[in-house]
């Protein structure tokens, strides 16, 4: 079996992950890395791609990390892409989105006003536990606010549309993030958001489990 590294979310580390139970998969979550100043999402790619030393591997990537995911198979040969909550090409993702990249509304916002947790950061992940409102809580106070400005605009700014083969597409169908009525999707994940790793884990191993069989 090849390698399989995971790219987690915007800002978001492996915990998004702990309740999913890879079993021999052995998986290796990537860490970010400083983006530089005005770097391009395609040569930061590059960069984080070095942390990748075998060939052939399998990528998993969680929102954001599936954009990395996207840009790193471009870079480099790969088994498969799995992405979770993401998208695949620019126009999957919200048309306000790239609205907002061309006149730079999101250079706008203070990075301190998207690292709180409130009401709406709540309903867009769509979490609704103490617990799950807990985790989304302590991973937006972990963020890095440079690291979070930086790839909000990397993503309103995504020019990419083209779409390789080798994609498993897992999404939910209350994604409010990347609402899937814009998505091509492999595998459905009923009343799913974004955050459906952490609240939707037993149907993820599955999926991932039977994508490796």
């Amino acid at each position: 079996m090849n390698k399989i590294y995971i790219f987690s979310g915007l800002g978001i580390d492996k915990r998004v992950f702990d309740k999913i139970d890879f079993g021999k998969l052995n998986p290796e979550f990537i860490e970010w890395i400083e983006p530089l100043k005005n770097e391009p999402l395609t040569e930061y790619c590059k960069r984080i791609s070095q942390k990748i030393n075998v060939e052939n591997p399998t990528i998993i990537g969680l929102s954001f990390g599936g954009i990395v995911a996207v840009e790193i198979a471009k870079i480099i040969k790969t088994e498969k892409v799995i992405l979770i909550a993401s998208a695949k090409t620019k126009s999957e993702l919200p048309l306000l989105y790239r609205i907002a990249g061309k006149l730079k509304i999101n250079k706008l916002i203070p990075a301190t006003i998207l690292k709180q947790q409130n009401f709406l950061t709540n309903w867009f992940f769509g979490v609704k536990s103490d617990e799950d409102k807990k985790l989304l809580g302590q991973i937006l106070e972990d963020t890095n606010p440079n690291f979070l400005k930086w790839a909000i605009n990397e993503i309103a700014n995504w020019k990419n549309e083209q779409k390789a083969l080798n994609y498993v597409h897992i999404h939910g169908n209350k994604d409010k993030i990347i609402p899937i009525k814009n998505v091509e999707v492999d595998f459905v994940i009923k009343n799913g958001g974004h955050f459906m790793t952490v609240n939707k884990p037993n149907e993820i191993e599955k999926i991932l489990k039977n994508a490796f069989t």
